[in-house]
């Protein structure tokens, strides 16, 4: 059998344990579950079911193993986000996309953080406000909309807000 390429799964499976430890605290019960279930899936660990050929002189065996069916397993969901994908790559307009990501400074990760609603509504509108002014000066070809996003510096990926003006 052909060696496979490497997955997420044996990413996570041998450096999981390391960068949760090393992250304790910052990463959520949601996220660990996801990690755990990509992890295992297709593994003896979610069981499986054997297919062996009725011949006697061949009796060929295959173990497949159960999937883990998380929404967000490549191993499970790949083909239906290569299909989510192609159709909203259908939907796009034949024009230059930009991406724009504003920042909040590192100062306020503490204040943003326990005033989720307050800090991410100003953020909201202060982004859209700027956005469309840039975008309304003829030196920016004057889009007609925009998307853009918050990070936070040192934040994990899940802090990240994606915004539409």
């Amino acid at each position: 059998m052909a060696q496979q390429g490497l997955e997420v799964a044996d990413i996570f499976r041998d450096h999981g344990p390391a960068w949760r430890e090393a992250n304790r605290g910052h990463v959520s019960l949601d996220q660990l579950k996801v990690m755990s279930a990509i992890e295992r899936c297709r593994t003896a660990a979610l069981g499986g079911h054997v297919a062996r050929c009725e011949s006697e002189a061949c009796a060929h065996t295959i173990i497949a193993y159960n999937s883990c069916r998380n929404r967000h397993c490549p191993k499970c969901q790949g083909a239906a986000a290569r299909r989510w994908l192609a159709e909203r790559e259908a939907e796009l307009l034949p024009v230059e996309y930009f991406h724009v990501v504003y920042t909040l400074p590192a100062e306020l990760r503490g204040i943003a953080y326990q005033n989720k609603a307050v800090i991410y509504d100003l953020l909201m509108k202060a982004s859209a406000e700027t956005t469309l002014a840039i975008a309304a000066d003829p030196k920016h070809l004057a889009p007609a909309s925009a998307s853009s996003r918050f990070s936070i510096p040192g934040a994990p990926p899940s802090r990240i807000i994606p915004t539409c003006t």
